[in-house]
Order: structure tokens, then C-alpha cells, then sequence
């Protein structure tokens, strides 16, 4: 990355509330034009990470740099008025008693701009957000979608270095997020936004995402492309958090190369550096890349008895346990009854390995 890129710059951040480390020091950097993604189940830091960036938090230790200047350090804050940034936050947060139109022009008037610049500039956001003849209607006759792109439109009228967004879907329904993701990735990138944006839904960083942050407990786990990430997480918490759900023990053996030892089977691994014959192992692996086979696998597989299965519409969820009884689940075309018995086979590709034993 070429330091003139950079935009954002967060070097060893760390901040506790009483003797709660929430961010163990945080290294990271954002480039101009870039979405990033910070990506985390509650409590791992990323909305604590959001408010120092935003200037509501102080940090206790560590920097933040925007274009090169310092707006954080601890006991030294920018004020968060004087920050070229703005927020969508998770429940669009619109004044009720203004309409559309003033809404988005709110930052415009504050900065005490004209009234021919603010018809131009607000105009011009109503086309660009498929907003044009709502202009008059007020937050409560929008429906969430409408809200939404209002809100972003209020936040992209003054042409901030950075668009935070916080949970900015949360609120919406499972067909509308699906849906504004995706319009909101092809927005940000047709005008060149810099985008830092919070959320624990994997599914929303994948579409947004240039790069994603995977936090977990305070510190980076993973920055890498949606793809990098999916497909070679980097810890076994980053490969739980996208979709890796299923997670067994296992141990490391020397068999033609490295292998991991499960039951009635044994696996080739790519994820096994660094881990001695003996050592035990933790395996991740997502449902939808195991598959049943009545006998003998071909390849990597292990012995495993059928528990129960649910139907999903294209295909069965199957409830299963290992020769050494612990439970997982795997995807199947057709209905396996209760108690049949065979064996459950995984490509390498798509086994995941960490060195020590899982925390049950």
C-alpha cells in the first residue's frame, strides 16, 4: 500500500472501560476511495473502534491520522464537528419535523452555504438516491428504504473525506437489506466514497467490501478481500464467524505429509503448518461443504451416524455425530433417517485446521 493512498491511519489504539480492554491495540489503515468493512460479533470492538475514529470516544493509548493529520491521541481530540466525516447510524436518526429536502440540507445550512447551492446540491442527491418527488414527505411517511437513502444523501451532501456507517441495515427487513447493500456498494463506488463501515453481518461485508477487518476480542484476527477471507480464514474464530460452523477435535499425524486424525478417518490439510504429529487439533468446516456417502469416502471423510434431518426446500440439514459422539451438521439431497450410518466426506480445500483443542 503507498503511504500517499492512505486516507486514515490507526496505529496500536487501545481503550478500557474500567477493567474491560475493549481494543488490545489496533493497527490498521483505510485508502482514499476504499470501503472497508469492519466485521465482529458484539462485544469485539468495532463500535468502540467507530466512535474514536468519529471523535466521541477518547482513546486511551495509540493515533488516529486523517490525511496525514492527528484527530485522536490520548488526552488530544479534534472535536467531532471539525472532522470531515459523517455518520449513517443504525437507525437512520432523521429529524421527524423536517421533510426529506431539509433533512439533507441540514449540513449544508450549517455550514451556512447559499440557497441557490443548497436546491443545486440537494437536487442533485435526490436524483443520484432515486429520491426525486419525495422531497416534501416527512420521515414518518417514508418507508425504511426511503429513510435510508435520505439519510445517506444527509451524510454525503457536505463530500466528507470518510462515510462512517453504523449497522446501517439493521432496521430494515431481510428482502430490503439485501437489496440496499448492494445499491449502496454501486453508489459509493460510481462517486468514489471512502466508506468505514461497522456491521456483524458477514453476508453485508462480503457485498460492500473491498477489503474486510475481522475483529475479535478487542484485536485484528484478518484484512483481506471478501474472498481471502472466506476461503482461508486465518483463525478458527474468523472461520466460525463466516460460516464455518461446524467444529470438531481432532489430532495431527505424519502420514504422507502432515494429516489430521478424526474418529474412523483421516484428512489431507492445507491449514497444518506449524503443527507437530501428536498436537491436537481444532477442525472447521461450513455444512454445505461436507456430503454423505453410504460407504467408503473417495477422499477425506470420517464415520459419522445420522441424528436428524430437517427439510430446507433444496436440500436436507442433517444433525449428525462423530464416531467419538460429538455433534455436527452437513447438507443433504436426500432424507437420511435417524440412526443410518456411513461416512461424511470433505474436500481439503474446505477443512480448516488450527493447532490446540476446542474450548466446549
Amino acid at each position: 500500500m503507498k503511504e500517499q493512498e492512505i486516507i486514515l491511519k490507526i496505529e496500536n489504539l487501545k481503550k478500557s472501560f474500567g477493567k474491560t480492554e475493549v481494543l488490545k491495540g489496533v493497527d490498521m489503515s483505510v485508502r482514499k476511495n476504499e470501503i472497508i468493512s469492519v466485521l465482529g460479533p458484539s462485544g469485539c470492538g468495532k463500535s468502540t473502534l467507530l466512535n474514536i475514529i468519529a471523535g466521541m470516544l477518547p482513546p486511551d493509548e495509540g493515533t488516529v491520522m486523517l490525511s496525514g493529520v492527528c484527530i485522536s491521541k490520548a488526552g488530544k481530540m479534534l472535536a467531532p464537528e471539525k472532522r470531515n466525516m459523517n455518520m449513517v447510524f443504525q437507525d437512520f436518526a432523521l429529524w421527524p419535523h423536517m421533510n426529506a429536502f431539509e433533512n439533507i440540507a441540514y449540513g449544508l445550512r450549517r455550514r451556512k452555504k447559499s440557497e441557490k447551492e443548497i436546491e443545486e446540491k440537494v437536487r442533485e442527491k435526490l436524483e443520484l438516491l432515486h429520491l426525486s418527488g419525495l422531497e416534501k414527505r416527512y420521515p414518518a411517511e417514508l418507508s425504511g428504504g426511503q429513510q435510508q437513502r435520505v439519510a445517506i444523501a444527509r451524510a454525503l451532501i457536505t463530500e466528507p473525506d470518510i462515510l462512517l456507517m453504523d449497522e446501517p441495515l439493521c432496521n430494515l427487513d431481510v428482502q430490503l437489506r439485501v437489496e440496499m447493500r448492494t445499491e449502496m456498494a454501486f453508489l459509493f463506488r460510481r462517486i468514489g466514497t471512502t466508506v468505514f463501515h461497522v456491521t456483524h453481518d458477514p453476508s453485508e461485508a462480503f457485498a460492500m467490501a473491498d477489503r474486510i477487518v475481522i475483529m475479535n476480542r478487542g484485536k485484528i484476527d484478518q484484512i483481506d478481500t471478501p474472498k481471502n477471507c472466506y476461503e482461508a480464514p486465518a483463525t478458527e474464530a474468523v472461520a466460525a464467524l463466516l460460516g464455518a460452523g461446524n467444529l470438531l477435535k481432532a489430532t495431527a499425524e505424519e502420514r504422507d505429509g502432515l494429516q489430521v486424525r478424526l474418529g474412523g478417518g483421516s484428512f489431507r490439510t492445507k491449514g497444518c503448518q506449524g503443527i507437530q504429529p501428536g498436537e491436537p487439533v481444532q477442525l472447521r468446516f461450513r455444512a454445505e461443504n461436507a456430503s454423505w456417502k453410504g460407504s467408503r469416502p473417495d477422499g477425506n471423510g470420517f464415520f459419522a451416524e445420522v441424528s436428524y434431518a430437517s427439510f430446507e426446500g433444496d436440500f436436507y440439514r442433517v444433525m449428525a455425530k462423530t464416531g467419538d459422539g460429538e455433534a455436527f451438521t452437513f447438507l443433504s439431497r436426500e432424507n437420511l433417517e435417524p440412526g443410518a450410518k456411513g461416512f461424511v466426506q470433505i474436500g481439503e480445500s474446505h477443512l480448516y485446521v488450527y493447532p490446540g483443542a476446542p474450548e466446549k
